[in-house]
């Protein structure tokens, strides 16, 4: 999986290119971790590029936001293909996160 990494001012966006499955759901959570570290707490998930997001993706998902959440900062979702988002409600951990339409409507959330 590659994952792209932009910063629009204090907003860090990752952007994730293929399925979410076991074998990329390691990578995300290494980049997602070296990024806590160097960063100010604020990103952004642009969804767009991932088709699909099996159990131990979302989990990957999971951890990653309750990570951030334990020290003040926030994951945002956006651009969610319809899959995603019905996995997401089906599963019931749509509530843990934030959804937007698109990455600029995200990155002013902070605001």
């Amino acid at each position: 999986m590659k994952i792209q990494e932009t910063k629009q001012g204090a907003v860090t966006v990752l952007k994730p290119a293929g399925p979410l499955t076991q074998e990329a759901a390691g990578e995300f959570k290494t980049v997602a971790a070296r990024l806590m570290e160097t960063s100010l707490g604020r990103f952004v998930l642009d969804l767009s590029a991932i088709p699909y997001v099996d159990s131990l993706g979302l989990e990957a998902l999971v951890d990653v936001t309750e990570q951030l959440a334990t020290s003040g900062q926030s994951l945002k979702l956006c651009a969610a293909n319809k899959t995603m988002r019905e996995v997401l409600n089906l599963t019931g951990t749509a509530s843990l996160f934030e959804h937007f339409d698109d990455v600029n409507t995200a990155i002013r959330s902070f605001l």
